[in-house]
C-alpha cells in the first residue's frame, strides 16, 4: 500500500475508541520498531500497535512496515506471541468506489498438504481471497478490527487443519 494509505490507516486505528477491543501504541525509535523481531529489524516503521480483545483473551500486533524498503508499506500482523505473521497485507483495490484490503490465503507449509489447507479455508470461507473494507474514519476501526481478527483467526484454523483430520 502506499505510504498515504498506511498513514491514514495507523491513524484512524490511533484515535479510535473501540468498545470491544484495547489498543495500545508501540514505541517506534528513529523510525523504526527496535527489537520487537528479527524480521522488523531496521525497517522503516511508520507505526505499531498492540490489539487485544479482552473478553475472549486474544491479540495481535499491527506493525505499518516497509517491509521490503521499498516505499510498497504493508500491515503485517504478528501473533501475539510474536512467533511468526497471521497476514501480510499489502494491496489495496477499489471496489465500488471504495478502498478494500485484499488478502490471499496461500500457505506454504514444507509438508506437501498445503492444497488441503486452501480446499479448507476456500470450503469454510468461500474463498481464499478475502477483501476487507478499509475505514474511512476512527468510527469504523471497531468493524475493521473485527474482520481482521477473523481473517487472523480463520488462517490459523486453515493452517493446523491438517493436524485435526488424517487427509491420507
Amino acid at each position: 500500500m502506499e505510504k498515504e494509505q498506511a498513514i491514514f490507516l495507523a491513524n484512524c486505528i490511533e484515535t479510535s475508541k473501540p468498545s470491544l477491543y484495547g489498543i495500545k501504541k508501540l514505541e517506534i525509535i528513529n523510525g523504526s520498531l527496535p527489537k520487537f523481531h528479527q524480521w522488523t529489524n531496521g525497517k522503516p516503521t511508520l507505526a505499531a500497535y498492540e490489539v487485544t480483545r479482552p473478553d475472549n483473551d486474544t491479540g495481535y500486533y499491527f506493525v505499518f512496515i516497509d517491509w521490503h524498503r521499498n516505499d510498497n508499506y504493508y500491515l503485517v500482523i504478528y501473533a501475539h506471541d510474536r512467533s511468526t505473521t497471521c497476514a501480510e497485507i499489502r494491496q489495496i483495490q477499489e471496489i465500488d468506489g471504495v478502498p478494500h484490503i485484499i488478502w490471499a490465503y496461500k500457505p506454504f507449509k514444507r509438508d506437501g498438504k498445503n492444497d488441503q489447507r486452501k480446499a479448507y479455508f476456500k470450503q469454510m470461507f468461500g474463498s481464499t481471497t478475502v477483501q476487507i473494507q478499509l475505514p474511512s474514519s476512527s468510527l469504523d476501526v471497531e468493524v475493521f478490527l473485527s474482520q481482521m481478527f477473523k481473517l487472523c483467526q480463520n488462517r490459523i484454523k486453515a493452517d493446523r487443519i491438517v493436524e485435526v483430520f488424517d487427509f491420507e
